[in-house]
């Protein structure tokens, strides 16, 4: 014992320790700096000119459809297709793809059906939401697609927003600003502060940089030839959103963030449905930068870069965020204070906790006007960097392993956590 207390003591005056410490301390300020000061630039130069602007060009108005996969979500799909048949648009179709539920789903979709709004198409086998999307895709009317959740309550006005930037035949996908309606307990509210202040953030601040790491699998536009002509979803990722968005980078299309184009969700309410969908999210990056890390080697993807770099760093903060949490509370078990922490406010702890509220006191401000109960559950955000950053840095370790290896070529069925259920 007394040999492993002097190399834990030890370690800690290394060069090594010198720099995880650094690492620890500089990658939150540094990344926090640049979403604040490129979200800034978009606010103020972008999202009021932006082709899906609060006043939008309305004589661009090809057919769109409308397209909402499902696997058992009786609880929940009328709610949205009340919603979705209150869009104000002039030519679109609803579809809802059904695969395979076991509930109540399609029971809940035939009165829409009956009243001639809503097209089912009835998938017998649950085959994951990929293949769903798959499947319904060559059906459509429409060569502008929205795919919604079957919990997502989308504002009347959502496609006068999206559509526009269709103008544009280099745009491929437009993501919407989902934003939390189950706002009823403190771990959905959370989640609230955090759609607000990191997501919409980090795409307003991607959108700068060109290059957009994520389409919400929540709310998107996709033009169908676009996505068709780089093989569609892959049904073997678990992130299926994630994965279609690198493709299409990675063939030269244009992606956009649109803040105005607004959906309501609902999030997970329980730590257990939380932790799990986390755990899905950080392994599909894993499996997304596995598949596409040659991106790294050749110039003509050198704007994918950033977001390439940008998740490695995360990955990295990840691994060192904890490594580091388990040395120091090992340090203090043994009675030594642990280097470079300590239980009391410091000057990198300072400066790190300011920055955070910073960033967080503006992404509700800018979002504020699209989601105007938002300022009531500011308090909440002092919880939020240490809850965010523990379920951040333990599902990307508990998936590092999915970065080495290569995923299995099999379709992966629904898993989605909604209120603390498993759907």
């Amino acid at each position: 014992m007394d040999v492993l207390e002097g190399l834990l003591i030890s370690f800690q005056y290394t060069g090594t320790y010198s720099v995880a410490l650094f690492f620890f301390a500089a990658y939150p300020i540094i990344s926090s700096l640049v979403w604040i000061t490129t979200s800034l630039f978009f606010v103020f130069r972008w999202e009021r000119d932006e082709p899906g602007a609060a006043a939008p060009d309305r004589s661009f108005t090809p057919p769109v459809s409308i397209l909402i996969p499902a696997h058992n979500e009786d609880a929940v799909i009328a709610r949205s297709l009340v919603a979705v048949c209150a869009v104000d648009y002039p030519d679109y179709e609803i579809v809802v793809v059904n695969d395979g539920s076991s509930d109540g789903t399609v029971r809940e979709v035939l009165p829409f059906v009956q009243t001639g709004r809503v097209r089912l198409i009835d998938k017998r086998i649950n085959e994951g939401k990929a293949m769903a999307l798959n499947d319904a895709l060559p059906m459509l009317r429409g060569d502008i697609v929205l795919i919604m959740d079957a919990d997502a309550e989308p504002e009347p006005d959502i496609l006068w927003h999206l559509v526009p930037h269709f103008q544009s035949a280099r745009v491929a996908a437009v993501t919407g600003n989902p934003r939390v309606r189950n706002v009823d307990n403190f771990l959905s509210r959370l989640q609230a502060i955090e759609f607000t202040s990191i997501v919409s953030l980090l795409r307003r601040s991607q959108r700068i940089w060109g290059r957009i790491v994520t389409v919400s699998g929540v709310v998107a536009a996709f033009r169908k030839s676009a996505v068709q002509s780089v093989g569609s979803f892959s049904p073997d990722m678990p992130t299926e959103d994630i994965e279609l968005t690198w493709k299409l980078q990675r063939h030269f299309h244009d992606i956009r963030y649109e803040p105005h184009a607004i959906v309501w969700m609902t999030v997970p309410t329980h730590f257990r449905a939380l932790f799990r969908q986390r755990l899905r999210w950080a392994r599909g990056l894993m499996q997304v930068l596995r598949r596409h890390r040659d991106v790294i080697l050749h110039w003509r993807y050198r704007r994918m870069w950033p977001m390439f770099i940008e998740s490695v760093l995360s990955i990295c903060w990840a691994i060192v965020f904890v490594a580091m949490t388990a040395l120091w509370l090992a340090s203090w078990a043994i009675g030594f204070p642990p280097v470079g922490a300590s239980p009391l406010p410091n000057l990198w702890g300072m400066v790190i906790a300011t920055l955070c509220l910073i960033q967080l006191a503006l992404g509700t401000l800018i979002d504020h006007r699209y989601d105007r109960g938002i300022w009531r559950y500011f308090p909440y955000a002092v919880f939020y960097p240490l809850v965010y950053w523990a379920f951040l840095a333990i599902t990307t370790c508990m998936s590092l392993h999915h970065l080495f290896v290569a995923p299995a070529r099999q379709s992966i069925t629904w898993n989605t956590p909604r209120t603390g259920r498993e759907a």
